[in-house]
């Protein structure tokens, strides 16, 4: 009985498999949305100071912490976490996400930051008491009567740029260089499996220079498994224990996130060919383009990457087990 089940999974597999290459393909001939040409297309920065760069409190820094009272001013319905809007004390607006994505969102930003590419402005707070907040279509269950939620991401509103939509991995101005390709790497590195186009933004600068700023405006699936598992998203034990590298050839790696998910899932064909076609992101990368962003990570400090999950919420043993897990995987690039 278990052959004849076993048969049909992979059966429904190969399908899947040609179904997504058939989506891959339609996604990389797709126009993509353009943006003005008077704005710059940016991917990536060289970081100059990565040793020195603050991953405890990341692109934001401490002067942009989140502080003070928090009044409610909007649910977020978007995507698959709960969200809502607050505006600060001073003014200021941030979106807050609840749910497992919080801590790994919060910890990954601040690695993609360190090494020369865009990330929003994340912290993660324990404890927010939101004054006049309001039922929630969704998350509700995780909000107390008096308006008090835990573990939660605030991601900071920038006032000096404006999102102009998103952007495709398959077809953007950056396909084929060694930035576009080490972003990719780095998103294994990440194990962030959920490198959906809907998942990447493009921010306008208000001011100059004018620039459209490419960045990965979701990175809540990290730090777990290599492929779907929602209740496992920044589990520690979960990245520690995964594979990094499916196979290397003399020029060429590919790595095991995105994966597909779990068994459970083979049932659910839609979510299966989903995560399918998204294999390719983790897949064909130059070796001396993993090398390279491997060189990009060595330069940050055992401190650093201990800050940056400690910003994250883990706990001290989780801290210890992601930081040494990121550690291991830094190593294997460097040796490419």
């Amino acid at each position: 009985m278990y052959r004849h089940w076993n048969a049909i999974i992979a059966a429904g597999v190969l399908i899947l498999g040609s179904l997504a290459a058939g989506i891959q393909a339609k996604q990389k001939t797709s126009s993509q949305k353009g943006v003005d040409p008077k704005y710059t297309a940016v991917l990536w920065r060289e970081p100059s100071d990565i040793a020195s760069r603050d991953l405890s409190y990341g692109p934001g820094g401490k002067a942009h912490e989140p502080h003070g009272t928090f009044t409610f001013e909007a649910e977020d319905r978007s995507g698959t976490s709960p969200k809502f809007d607050v505006v600060d004390q001073d003014g200021v607006k941030w979106r807050v996400k609840m749910g497992p994505e919080a801590r790994p969102e919060t910890a990954a930003s601040r690695f993609v930051w360190a090494v020369g590419y865009f990330a929003n402005e994340d912290y993660f707070m324990p404890a927010l008491h939101v004054e006049k907040m309001q039922h929630l279509h969704r998350g509700g269950s995780l909000v107390s009567p008096e308006g008090n939620v835990h573990n939660v991401r605030l991601k900071r509103h920038l006032p000096d740029e404006a999102k102009a939509g998103s952007w495709s991995w398959a077809k953007n101005p950056f396909v084929g260089t060694r930035e576009w390709y080490g972003l990719r790497a780095l998103m294994a590195v990440l194990n962030n499996w959920d490198v959906k186009d809907i998942n990447n933004s493009i921010y306008l600068s208000r001011d100059e220079p004018l620039e459209a700023r490419y960045a990965i405006s979701d990175l809540g699936a990290s730090f777990g498994p290599v492929g779907e598992g929602w209740d496992l998203k920044g589990n520690a034990a979960e990245y520690s224990k995964s594979r990094f590298i499916r196979a290397a050839s003399p020029k060429r790696i590919d790595f095991m996130a995105p994966a597909a998910p779990g068994p459970l899932y083979y049932f659910n064909f839609h979510e299966l060919g989903h995560c399918i076609s998204l294999f390719w992101v983790g897949r064909n990368i130059p070796r001396a383009d993993a090398r390279w962003i491997g060189d990009l990570l060595a330069r940050l400090s055992p401190k650093q990457i201990h800050d940056a999950f400690r910003a994250a919420g883990y706990s001290t043993e989780e801290v210890e087990q992601l930081s040494n897990a990121l550690a291991r995987r830094i190593a294997e690039l460097e040796k490419l």
